[in-house]
């Protein structure tokens, strides 16, 4: 049976106030009540749209993940090292903002210090799409063909020196940084993480190159080659 509009319009209010809630103080400090009260809408509703709080849990994830379009495609006519530059700016201004558009950044979060069990598959389901345009991107700037661990350990850095910003307050931010945390600030921010990791990344495609033309001498046939006939 179709959904009647205002019936939408009711359950859109209580997605946005479950993201909101849930964002805050996390699955089990969040009651349907107060979400309920936020949204202007009764108990009955959430059972009717939702069935039960941790479905509409997962459906609030889903709804604040909607918000965030996360990093583009790379446009192939620039550079890998300027696809990283773009990728690492758009995760900066996304897990440092305050708003809707980081409250799936709050989510997780919260999910972290709290396990719910909940979302652990519809998480990786989530995030593998993005996942991969970084991959794809550290992979073409150490020129490998495949996404090997090397690959994986040097995306998981650079998202990590990212999401750092999402674990530490505004204000004792400002305090390590000791200047405030302006748009100008995250820019330079992004382009340090950048240029950081693009430097950690050459250099660790170099020392897997160096080591492999180790192996190769230490190896007979390399001795072979090298002493001659």
């Amino acid at each position: 049976m179709a959904v009647r509009e205002d019936g939408k319009e009711t359950r859109n209010r209580l997605l946005e106030a479950a993201c909101e809630v849930f964002s805050e103080k996390g699955y089990h400090g969040a009651t349907v009540a107060e979400i309920c009260s936020k949204a202007k809408a009764n108990v009955a509703a959430v059972n009717y749209h939702f069935g039960d709080k941790a479905t509409l849990y997962v459906e609030a994830w889903k709804q604040a993940f909607s918000k965030y379009p996360g990093p583009a495609r790379p446009d192939p006519s620039k550079s890998p090292e300027e696809q990283l530059r773009e990728y690492v700016h758009s995760i900066v201004n996304y897990f440092m903002d305050h708003g809707p558009h980081g409250q799936f950044t709050r989510l997780y979060m919260r999910e972290l210090l709290n396990p719910t069990g909940l979302i652990h598959d519809f998480w990786h389901q989530l995030i593998r799409p993005r996942r991969e345009v970084l991959l794809e991107i550290v992979s073409r700037i150490m020129g490998r063909e495949v996404i090997d661990e090397e690959v994986i350990l040097c995306e998981l850095s650079i998202v990590q020196q990212c999401r750092v910003l999402a674990t530490v307050r505004p204000c004792d931010l400002e305090y390590l940084l000791g200047q405030p945390v302006t748009p100008e600030f995250l820019d330079r921010l992004a382009d340090h993480i950048a240029q950081f990791s693009l430097g950690g990344i050459k250099a660790v495609g170099e020392k897997e190159a160096e080591n492999g033309k180790q192996c190769n001498r230490d190896s007979p046939q390399g001795e072979r080659a090298h002493t001659g006939p």
